[in-house]
């Protein structure tokens, strides 16, 4: 089974994904991790410890960027304020990073909280405190506003056109001031609200959240072409504004009913091809100085390694010269975030 459950949610399977066994491709390749996690959730435990052993599997990991995830928020208190202990807890696990008590990791080096931009103007100074706060490692918000109209989509938020309410383009304007990046999360019905709020804000460094998330279960899983083609025509107008990074991951690896054999993990070379005609699709529209390969960890994990996933975005790197590989894997993240 790929995955197990622990209090009602399913965790990674270590004993499974061990069932599938690469050596690093390309092992001296610096990369910069742009989206992981570290978390307690409901009994699943992944911290600092659990995730250099996963950095510690071959690849030259050179930084990472944390991205909330709404872990070790403050209890009580001035709700607007509660994200401030995940940014004070992050900010411990680099100050543990830079002890060198785990070795060379440069984990956590730059960072991603959360603020309600629904506050607008008022955001800023709860912006200042997480910078005051991180020691300089708070590189900007997740702004998460994933809604699709269809039922049987897992909604993040109750409303349509989030993204475009006065406060928070008023919240955006605060953040380009700032020098603050802007991690939005849509659906791909939504990206044309990201191409508007990104033309409304041109001095707003925006990253787009785990390749424009086309929906392919649910009322859309018998769709695949047209959602390619809605989604492949909202990821270029997306494009088109070159304020907007793309982060490349975090995509199903198998159809439903394709007849895979569930009982080890998908390798690198199928997640490649699953992955391909995406992945491909977005790095010809951004180029390869706007496309950072995230690795989505722990999520990721519930599928694949973190050898394994590193593998499958070098195999779909494989057509390109080293200056496009620095690109992908360590320089656009580095712009992204100012790192």
């Amino acid at each position: 089974m790929a995955n197990k459950k622990v209090m009602g949610q399913s965790v990674p399977n270590e004993e499974w994904l061990s069932l599938v066994h690469e050596e690093a491709l390309e092992p001296a390749l610096p990369i910069v991790d742009a989206h992981h996690h570290l978390w307690i959730r409901s009994g699943h435990r992944y911290l600092v410890p659990e995730f250099v052993e996963d950095m510690g599997s071959g690849h030259n990991i050179v930084a990472t960027v944390y991205a909330e995830c709404h872990s070790m928020y403050r209890q009580g208190g001035d709700g607007a304020l509660q994200s401030l202990g995940e940014t004070e807890f992050v900010t411990g696990c680099a100050a543990m990073a830079d002890s060198g008590v785990f070795g060379a990791w440069a984990f956590c080096k730059g960072m991603v909280g959360n603020v309600d931009l629904r506050l607008g103007e008022q955001s800023r100074a709860i912006f200042e405190q997480h910078i005051e706060r991180s020691g300089g490692r708070f590189k900007g918000v997740r702004f998460t506003t994933a809604w699709d109209q269809h039922d049987g989509i897992n909604n993040q938020v109750p409303n349509s056109g989030l993204l475009l309410e006065a406060e928070v383009i008023a919240a955006a304007k605060v953040m380009a001031e700032l020098n603050l990046t802007l991690d939005v999360w849509v659906y791909h019905p939504q990206l044309t609200d990201v191409a508007r709020l990104a033309a409304t804000v041109p001095d707003l460094t925006i990253v787009l959240n785990h390749t424009g998330v086309p929906i392919l279960g649910g009322p859309y899983a018998e769709q695949r072409e047209q959602v390619f083609d809605d989604w492949l025509a909202g990821i270029k107008s997306v494009a088109q504004c070159d304020n907007v990074y793309l982060k490349l991951g975090a995509l199903p690896i198998r159809k439903r009913g394709d007849g895979k054999d569930r009982s080890v993990p998908p390798g690198s070379e199928e997640i490649c091809a699953a992955w391909s005609p995406w992945m491909h699709a977005c790095i010809d529209a951004f180029g390869v100085q706007r496309c950072i390969f995230e690795s989505n960890f722990p999520v990721q994990k519930l599928f694949s390694s973190y050898v394994v996933t590193w593998n499958a975005f070098k195999r779909l790197a494989q057509g390109c010269n080293q200056a496009e590989k620095a690109w992908l894997f360590h320089d656009a993240a580095v712009d992204a975030y100012r790192l």
